[in-house]
């Protein structure tokens, strides 16, 4: 299995998103894009790429959070400016799993992010050195989830004259509207490594709002733009892979109506391992905050930054790979 395609592959990576009001509101999951070299081509094919997420914070019983992101790349055998285009196509999904305490209802849910759609242009600089540029959107309001819980109830009420009375709502405010995403990474892959950095912005349609009655009791939600960073240094010997890895986001809006309020963000550095089996690679890798604007009240009423620890997994295998173009035949010379 091609190697390069492999380092490559992180310029596909941007399709999920933040799952607790500690990530704070980005579409785009930072860290999903470490580990892969972002700024190089991929060979022409079909790929599959699945990465999945899960996400604790420090904060006793909120929930456990996951993303889990299904990927089809094209790399197409066109080039634009010189550059290989490449399409995407995916369509992520966050889980949430309460810890909540003995005597107190505990429930699992599960939201659809919107289809996520978006080209790619990729240069091969020469010298093992490559650019990319990225743009896409999440089609929150076409088939994206509504993002709120509600009681169930319909009668029209003091609180909620349209009849629906929403709880914990809305657990993703970002999908109340499109997120238009856009993104540019270096990379450097000679000699097994991959050195990357990648900067992913996430712009939204604010004040975004929720569509029926439940959007209509809600109201319009402010959106704070924001800015995902991810960075990797990685080593491949042999089969094997293994280096750093750090991420985090920025948000731009952090003041008191914001969906982001108070939040600016996170930073977390952690480890990467992987392995080629042939058919597929497979990597892991696990990060921890080391910075956060996130916090919470305990039990004694202080209050105390909220870290979080991610664990992630990732498959990517090729479908269909172009064969190599023959080589040119060296012209036959006789001597008579």
């Amino acid at each position: 299995m091609s190697k390069r395609w492999l380092a490559a592959a992180a310029a596909m990576m941007s399709v999920g998103l933040a799952t607790t009001g500690a990530s704070a509101q980005t579409t785009t999951v930072p860290g999903e894009q470490v580990g892969l070299a972002a700024g190089a081509p991929l060979p022409e094919g079909i790929y599959a790429i699945n990465t999945f997420t899960f996400r604790r914070t420090d904060q006793r019983f909120s929930p456990d959070t996951s993303v889990n992101v299904p990927l089809l790349v094209w790399s197409t055998p066109w080039k634009v400016f010189d550059a290989r285009a490449e399409f995407l196509l995916a369509a992520p999904t966050v889980f949430a799993f309460t810890r909540n305490p003995a005597g107190q209802g505990n429930k699992d849910i599960s939201i659809n992010v919107g289809t996520f759609i978006a080209g790619v242009l990729a240069w091969d600089l020469g010298s093992n050195f490559g650019v990319s540029l990225l743009g896409g959107v999440y089609l929150n309001d076409l088939n994206g989830d509504r993002g709120s819980l509600y009681t169930g109830g319909f009668a029209p009420n003091a609180a909620s004259p349209y009849g629906v009375s929403p709880v914990g709502t809305p657990v993703l405010p970002q999908l109340s509207s499109n997120t238009y995403r856009f993104g540019v990474a270096g990379s450097y892959t000679g000699d097994g490594w991959d050195i990357t950095a990648n900067l992913t912005a996430n712009i939204y349609d604010s004040p975004g709002r929720f569509p029926g009655q439940v959007g209509a009791a809600i109201g319009p939600l402010r959106l704070s733009d924001a800015l995902n960073f991810d960075l990797t240094a990685t080593k491949k010997f042999g089969k094997f892979e293994i280096g750093p890895v750090a991420y985090g986001t920025y948000n731009f809006d952090i003041s008191q109506f914001s969906a982001a309020a108070g939040n600016r963000g996170r930073f977390a550095i952690g480890g990467l391992i992987g392995y080629d089996f042939g058919p597929f690679i497979a990597q892991v890798y696990v990060a921890r905050d080391v910075v956060t604007g996130a916090t919470y009240t305990n039990a004694l009423g202080r209050t105390r930054d909220n870290y979080s620890t991610d664990g992630w997994f990732r498959i990517i295998a090729p479908l269909y790979t172009a064969a190599a173009a023959a080589p040119v035949p060296a012209p036959l010379v006789r001597k008579y």
